[in-house]
């Protein structure tokens, strides 16, 4: 993501969200395994009704394979005191003849701020 400068400073960060979670169990006729993954969403990006976030990550290595998690938040969800975070769900990679679905939500943005 491009970030807008004026040739002296950086204008004003956003912020991001932390994540973590594990992928479900494959459909098709895979030994049933799964993968964990964690870290941190990009800046928020503006969008119609608020903003989202983007995601990019490997999924741990289960018998030799991994898999890629990529997708766009929702929108944020409220959770009170001026926290939010967002729900994301999707499908990873195809790797070692299969996929696996997944669905998490974000950790609160700033959680030690006021």
């Amino acid at each position: 993501m491009e970030r807008k400068h004026d040739h002296k400073k950086i204008i004003a960060q956003t912020h991001v969200h932390e994540f973590l979670g594990s992928v479900m169990n494959p459909k098709e006729d895979v030994e049933p395994h799964n993968h964990r993954f964690a870290g941190i969403s990009s800046e928020e990006i503006p969008v119609n009704g608020g903003h989202v976030h983007e995601i990019l990550t490997n999924i741990d290595f289960y018998e030799g394979h991994l898999h890629e998690l990529g997708v766009r938040t929702g929108l944020q969800i409220p959770v009170g005191n001026n926290r939010h975070v967002h729900f994301a769900e999707g499908t990873t990679t195809f790797n070692a003849n299969h996929t696996h679905n997944y669905q998490f939500a974000t950790l609160i943005d700033d959680p030690i701020g006021e």
